[in-house]
């Protein structure tokens, strides 16, 4: 999926404000350098003026800071790694690490954005990328997953 996409979508399922996005990117990492103006740029569509695409770097650091504003951070361990390239399966892990969501919760978010998925092909999801049984995530389950993830933390608005 397309990092705008699902930098608009996860800000539209959790009623963020422009600045909002910027401090949880600042979370993640104070020294990188965002503001207000460039998350608006990377929430119009593509064929407004003004667009910009969101790179792996904001979209990953979002993600980072989400992570830590729902979970916290753990002072004891050191950094992570910046992720060069955001898959759609990168995506899934971190928003089930940030929300705390066990398999029974990704099945219905799933079943409530009316794609249901088995449990063998949402375990293939999480998988390292060289297990036999690993399975691309592809735009269309992540699409519907962030459907079904906004009906339940928005109630169905």
């Amino acid at each position: 999926m397309i990092a705008n996409d699902v930098l608009r979508s996860i800000r539209y399922m959790l009623d963020l404000s422009d600045q909002k996005v910027v401090d949880l990117v600042h979370l993640a990492d104070p020294a990188f350098a965002i503001e207000k103006a460039d998350v608006q740029a990377f929430l119009k569509k593509d064929e407004d003026e003004g667009y910009a695409p969101c790179d792996d770097a904001v979209l990953a650091r979002f993600l980072d800071g989400l992570v830590f504003h729902y979970r916290g951070r753990d002072e004891s361990l050191p950094p992570r790694p910046l992720e060069k390239r955001v898959s759609n399966n990168l995506v899934l892990k971190k928003l089930r690490v940030a929300f705390e969501l066990k398999d029974l919760d990704m099945h219905q978010a799933f079943a409530d954005a009316g794609f249901p998925v088995s449990k063998p092909e949402l375990s293939a999801l999480f998988r390292q990328s060289d297990h036999k049984n690993f399975r691309l995530c592809g735009d269309q389950m992540l699409r519907n997953f962030l459907k079904g993830l906004t009906l339940r933390i928005r109630g169905g608005n």
